[in-house]
């Protein structure tokens, strides 16, 4: 479900509006499946999330981040605090990952050099599709 935006998310909204990072186009509020992304550059196959204290160790932030991976969409996860004290720092990052070329499409299972190579594949995508931004 949609909700009332933090003072980080408005304040990392208008960052993204004034500087128009690369002229990407960022939407906020972004309905993906069953989860809503703060913000998402469908281009760059890139989510933004905006955490809070509540998002430490949570369990459910894990899945929604495999779902994402699965679709071959990257996250990049940064705290209030960090939006707070550093925005100009964040949107930088932010431009070089949505700069970044998009994940490749996943081969169907059962195409591609084997079987075993696509499941490992798709394992190690699900694990580097997730960014922690700290700066």
């Amino acid at each position: 479900m949609r909700h009332a935006s933090t003072p980080a998310e408005r304040r990392l909204w208008q960052g993204l509006c004034k500087h128009r990072i690369g002229g990407l186009n960022l939407r906020r509020q972004v309905p993906l499946g069953r989860y809503i992304a703060d913000f998402y550059c469908p281009s760059a196959r890139l989510v933004v999330e905006v955490d809070g204290v509540s998002h430490i160790d949570a369990p459910g932030d894990a899945v929604r981040d495999s779902w994402m991976a699965k679709r071959n969409i990257r996250v990049a996860r940064m705290s209030n605090h960090d939006v707070l004290r550093n925005l100009e720092g964040l949107l930088i990052v932010i431009g070089e990952l949505a700069r970044m070329p998009p994940p490749p499409t996943a081969l169907p299972q059962g195409e591609g050099e084997g079987s075993a190579s696509s499941n490992s594949t798709s394992s190690s995508n699900s694990t580097s599709s997730v960014v922690f931004l700290h700066v």
